[in-house]
């Protein structure tokens, strides 16, 4: 029971670091109706600022500034790129935002180089909050998990309960009207825009202490969020929610529990052939539960499209 619970929290982490990254991607797309294959450079930058800013102002300043550098960036790039593709459709934005991860992906090499980068956990947060059985809860755990709650409340409540909330949401649907009655819609979207990459610069900064902060890593993240995205429902916030929650919960534990695929087939009555060795599908059932952990979040997702084309909390037009 304390190893569940270990693997509960842990699952926790990983499920709202990933919220934290797919909110920002989440905003964008229900508001502006952009899928941007870039946001996942977004977050590498958030934690390469923040790495440099630590090195002379420490992690909290870090965690400060850098998001507001990588929200400004976004926001130009909503201002003087984006927006001049955008009325062309669906495929030069894919095209433009593609691009763009390719070169800030380059630039960060540049400058930076191919290494990874030594930004650790501030000390204020690097101890064991409590243990469970033995097994330390570190108290940047717990700080991560406040901190992604904190965001999607925050977002929940601009959205949905503050009148900025709704000429957001106003502006998507009838532009029109909204500019006639005195807003500035195009100066929304590109705030809209730079508050998503915001979000994903915060992700950045939180987490590249502990997931590392190399070239690669917005690579590593960035498949998973378009999972995680097309399983919740493109535009859903609630949806990005518990799709990450799924994820983490279903990679951790299944890296947790050494489960042999020859088990679960048993244990739903089909016997293991006589002749294993020389069968075609031997490769198959010795394959245990640690060794497709990383692939289960793209399994759910294949099957979540073939029940639900529009993700668990997406709406069919999305």
């Amino acid at each position: 029971m304390d190893l569940i619970l270990v693997n509960i929290i842990d699952g926790l982490v990983t499920g709202l670091l990933l919220f934290m990254l797919s909110a920002g991607l989440t905003l964008i797309f229900s508001m502006m109706g952009v899928l941007n294959f870039a946001h996942a450079s977004f977050y590498m930058l958030g934690a390469y600022f923040a790495y440099q800013i630590s090195l002379a102002l420490g992690f909290w300043m870090g965690l400060l500034i850098a998001p507001l550098i990588v929200g400004v960036l976004g926001a130009g790039v909503e201002r003087y790129g984006l927006r001049r593709v955008h009325q062309y459709g669906h495929v030069p934005e894919l095209i433009f935002t593609f691009g763009l991860a390719l070169l800030i992906e380059e630039l960060v090499q540049f400058i930076w180089g191919k290494n990874q980068m030594p930004y650790f956990v501030p000390d204020a947060l690097n101890f064991s909050a409590f243990a469970i059985a033995g097994n330390s809860i570190p108290a940047y755990k717990i700080f991560m998990i406040f901190t992604s709650l904190a965001i999607f409340i925050g977002l929940l409540f601009i959205l949905t309960r503050t009148r900025v909330g709704m000429i957001i949401q106003a502006a998507l649907s009838y532009p029109r009207t909204v500019e006639a009655l005195g807003h500035n819609v195009p100066l929304i979207f590109m705030g809209v825009f730079g508050v998503g990459t915001a979000l994903a610069g915060v992700a950045g900064v939180i987490a590249g202490p502990v997931l590392g902060t190399f070239p690669g890593m917005a690579f590593v993240l960035g498949s998973i969020v378009f999972v995680t995205i097309v399983i919740g429902g493109l535009g859903s916030l609630w949806g990005a929610l518990v799709a990450s929650l799924l994820i983490g919960w279903l990679t951790t534990f299944a890296k947790a529990y050494n489960i042999a695929m020859e088990d679960i087939l048993n244990g739903i009555g089909i016997a293991t052939p006589e002749n294993l060795d020389s069968n075609v599908f031997r490769d198959l059932w010795s394959i245990t539960s640690p060794q497709i952990a990383d692939i289960l979040p793209y399994i759910l997702m294949v099957l979540i499209l073939i029940i639900r084309p529009s993700g668990l909390f997406g709406k069919r037009h999305s």
